[in-house]
């Protein structure tokens, strides 16, 4: 399926609109064939992959207990146990990238929490921070020991910024000097 054509369609909708075709999906998905055909898939202990919604990521888990209509995981990253829809899984090794085609910067859903991107401040300087947390309209940065709030329209993708903090920036095993 093809995300950025979805979104495409989707944001000619109305809110109404929207609306109803949350509640029809919502409904389709806590029918029992969908969540039987997940849920038979999952034993106690097994190592999964889920889509973390408000990271906008794939995340590693464990599954510690099974329930009617979600399962308890265990995220490996970040210890904590997280009670998720079983659709959410990704039973099947899908491509989780929605990959967008903004007019400029990158789009909501190219950003990923934790992931390190760039963007020009008020003076032109160029900076570039760790993704810390992703809002409706803009993203939240933390550059060096400050934190930004940047809209998407003005991100860009960046190189390791700690590989040119120190000067060195190694491609293919040829070193270029960082400017």
């Amino acid at each position: 399926m093809n995300f950025s054509d979805v979104l495409k369609a989707l944001n000619q909708a109305s809110a109404f609109e929207l609306y109803r075709m949350r509640a029809a999906i919502d409904r389709v998905l806590d029918e029992p064939r969908w969540l039987l055909a997940i849920q038979s898939r999952l034993q106690i202990g097994q190592s999964v992959e889920y889509f973390h919604a408000n990271a906008n990521s794939l995340r590693r888990g464990q599954v510690l207990e099974l329930r009617r209509k979600q399962a308890v995981i265990l995220d490996k990253d970040d210890g904590k146990r997280w009670l998720i829809s079983y659709a959410a899984i990704n039973m099947d090794g899908a491509d989780v990238q929605i990959r967008e085609q903004p007019k400029q910067g990158l789009g909501r859903n190219e950003v990923v929490v934790g992931e390190m991107v760039g963007f020009l401040d008020r003076n032109q300087q160029q900076r570039s921070g760790r993704v810390v947390r992703l809002n409706d309209k803009t993203v939240t940065l933390l550059c060096g020991q400050q934190q930004w709030r940047v809209d998407y329209a003005y991100l860009h993708r960046v190189v390791d910024s700690d590989v040119i903090e120190h000067g060195l920036l190694e491609i293919k095993g040829t070193p270029l000097q960082a400017k």
